[in-house]
């Protein structure tokens, strides 16, 4: 049922973009519905019964599929849950898209045939990939070894993705935009983990492997098949230099200049993540 304040349901609400974006719209007062596995109600993506409820009563919503708009299911599950957007009154859908994706691409196609107001994100590698997932650790130990050689990639600041989404959901002037997110400067995987241990004075070292060896270090840890495949394909299809050029998204969103990764890298080292600093 329809209440007198607008509800925003934030899907993926406890993830690098989903926890930002809450907290800005909560900020701002703003009446904000979680869209997680935790929350009450729960939501799932695996479980279509757990949908309605979420989204009952709801004015926008933004979409953030998990574990990512590639693997298989993905374009249906989006489908059918657009569809039910629409049948319930939902006005306004913000997608986060996958930037070189062909399956991503598809999914937006969806949201974008809806038949009401939308706004596309479309991002690939995050900067708060190095701090907030799976390099993390790897680059606490001092090696981070990936299948990836001198490939380019402009990380995207994730609070940079979250403002557009915020600006998309709260403010005129976003509507049917497609807004192709990327930092200011593309970077090597090598120099990015450069650039980490300048900031931090560790010794930290990137090591490029062949990709056979990294499949077979996942099955040895014996990770599911699913996400091995989806990791596999982000590192040898998506990142094959397609993303390297820069995009001006962030600046049609939100009127000003992407954070550039060395923001990120000494906004992240001073919170002590990466380790002590080393002093000079």
């Amino acid at each position: 049922m329809k209440t007198d304040q607008p509800i925003t349901l934030v899907l993926g609400a406890t993830g690098k973009t989903g926890r930002r974006i809450t907290q800005q719209l909560e900020a701002a007062g703003l009446a904000v519905r979680r869209g997680s596995r935790e929350a009450n109600p729960p939501f799932d993506w695996e479980d279509r019964s757990s949908w309605d409820a979420v989204i009952d009563g709801v004015d926008a919503v933004y979409i953030c599929f998990q574990p990512d708009l590639a693997v298989p299911g993905a374009l249906e599950s989006i489908q059918a849950f657009t569809d039910l957007a629409v049948k319930s009154g939902v006005r306004k859908l913000v997608l986060l898209s996958g930037r070189g994706e062909i399956e991503a691409e598809q999914a937006e196609h969806v949201v974008q045939n809806s038949g009401i107001d939308w706004t596309i994100l479309r991002a690939s590698w995050f900067c708060q990939n190095f701090s907030e997932a799976h390099f993390l650790e790897p680059i606490l130990q001092g090696e981070l070894a990936l299948p990836v050689g001198q490939v380019a990639e402009p990380f995207v600041d994730v609070q940079d993705i979250a403002e557009c989404a915020v600006a998309a959901l709260t403010q005129p002037g976003h509507t049917n935009q497609l807004y192709e997110l990327t930092g200011p400067r593309a970077l090597t995987f090598a120099e990015a983990v450069t650039e980490i241990a300048r900031s931090t004075r560790r010794d930290i070292e990137f090591v490029a492997v062949p990709a056979d060896a990294y499949r077979q270090a996942m099955e040895q840890q014996q990770l599911p098949q699913e996400l091995i495949d989806l990791v596999m394909y982000l590192f040898t299809t998506v990142l094959d230099g397609r993303n390297t050029p820069i995009a001006d998204g962030v600046q049609r969103a939100l009127g000003r200049p992407a954070r550039d990764f060395s923001d990120y890298v000494q906004r992240t080292a001073a919170t002590g993540i990466w380790g002590e600093v080393r002093p000079t």
